[in-house]
């Protein structure tokens, strides 16, 4: 069975660490509203434009849905 994105992102944290997936994975973790179930793109994305203020570029999503797709393999 395939983990959530929200699963493999939290595998990512790492406070010390200043990389960009492992800053959005530590900050997703305090958001209490992350849709924690989904591995869906388009739902994942569309809450991160509407919500995830703390995600500086969407483009730091794309980069952790390539890493967490790789790691489904």
């Amino acid at each position: 069975m395939r983990r959530s994105f929200y699963q493999w992102l939290m595998t990512q944290r790492d406070p010390v660490t200043h990389d960009e997936v492992k800053q959005f994975a530590n900050n997703a973790f305090y958001d209490q509203a992350f849709p924690k179930q989904s591995d869906d793109f388009d739902s994942l994305s569309r809450y991160l434009e509407e919500n995830g203020n703390y995600l500086l570029s969407m483009d730091i999503f794309d980069a952790a849905w390539r890493l967490y797709l790789a790691s489904e393999e």
